[in-house]
């Protein structure tokens, strides 16, 4: 096979940008787009530009998937219709990259783990913050044992307001899974690969305080948080820690990852300077360490690449016949200390992981 033939399924923002990596992956072709309404559809002729002319336009998804043109599909419509398009997409032989969060409920996720297991073709899980550059580094300084053995793994997210989408869908819960599950689920992706073990019990506070107060939508009010503290405790003993703020625009990084061991302590930025940090607890210093994205990252688009470096992984992973680098395992888990999170707010208590019969 010497072009892999992609459908992109959900042409809003993150579909746009998936069209543009994978316009940048010289293994990958375009031959098809589906979305269901006629606004995605046009921006992504804008962004498929010339080419727009030899790609096919869907309404429905099913449609594409039974056309013959495409395949490997990638799945970028909103959270609430992953589960259903995936029910579609696995009964296929068709692999599929899908964004993030996987599903909006641990039962649905649950739902997909069991239908992957049935058969041969992959599903990727678009978990793409594991390939940001400073990221990458700090994980590989991590399993180098730079620091010692990991105890203690923090992200703190300090940024702007949810983004508008389309039809306003991102800011209700029953659409996004909530905060914690929609845009963190990249956060507790990290901490289960730092930590390589399960998380066994989620504590949590937080709240919808600044944004989206006055915020109506045919008569309803969004629901969603805007800023909480998460503390997951592991079965190895560590402990992780985030902190999000989503109104804290003045910030100098959007995100800042810690890791603390036994021997030391690293710190990576994003989006950075190009460093990592790395302190010795004998000697009491910190080294710095230069962080650059790979030359060979084809669009550095709205993750430094990371979201390129994906595509990319996923195109050869079709073709060579290898296994994801992030399965629907880890999506599930990503969800699990999402929804554990947003159980304990609500009910104001520690959430065992139990709870869910894992």
């Amino acid at each position: 096979m010497a072009d892999l033939r992609i459908g992109v399924i959900g042409t809003g923002m993150m579909g746009c940008e998936h069209i543009r990596n994978l316009l940048a992956v010289d293994a990958a072709v375009i031959t098809a787009v589906s979305d269901p309404n006629d606004e995605p559809l046009g921006w992504a002729r804008h962004t498929l530009g010339d080419g727009a002319a030899a790609v096919r336009e869907f309404r429905d998804h099913r449609d594409l998937l039974g056309s013959g043109l495409v395949d490997a599909v990638v799945v970028a419509s909103p959270n609430h219709t992953h589960r259903a398009l995936l029910d579609d997409i696995l009964a296929t032989d068709i692999p599929v990259l899908v964004e993030k969060p996987m599903c909006t409920t641990v039962e649905d996720c649950r739902a997909v783990v069991e239908a992957q297991s049935r058969r041969a073709a992959i599903t990727w899980v678009g978990l793409e913050y594991r390939y940001m550059a400073p990221i990458a580094a700090l994980l590989d300084e991590l399993r180098a044992g730079t620091v010692g053995d990991l105890r203690m793994f923090s992200v703190r997210e300090h940024r702007f307001l949810f983004l508008v989408k389309v039809g306003n869908w991102n800011r209700f819960t029953r659409n996004t899974g909530g905060t914690l599950v929609e845009k963190c689920c990249h956060f507790f992706d990290l901490m289960n690969l730092a930590v390589s073990s399960r998380p066994v019990r989620v504590m949590a506070s937080g709240g919808q305080d600044v944004n989206h107060l006055d915020e109506w939508y045919d008569g309803e009010r969004s629901d969603i948080l805007d800023n909480a503290f998460v503390i997951v405790d592991y079965a190895n003993g560590v402990r992780a820690m985030l902190d999000l703020s989503m109104f804290a625009e003045g910030s100098r990084h959007e995100q800042e990852i810690v890791a603390v061991g036994t021997t030391g302590k690293l710190e990576a930025e994003v989006p950075g300077d190009g460093r990592l940090f790395a302190g010795d607890r004998a000697t009491r210093s910190v080294r710095e360490m230069p962080v650059s994205v790979d030359p060979s990252v084809g669009h550095l688009g709205f993750h430094l690449g990371a979201s390129y470096v994906e595509c990319a992984l996923f195109v050869d992973a079709v073709l060579t016949g290898a296994q994801p680098d992030v399965t629907v395992r880890d999506g599930l888990w990503s969800v699990v200390i999402g929804a554990a999170a947003h159980r304990s707010i609500d009910e104001r208590r520690i959430v065992s992981i139990d709870e869910w019969d894992l």
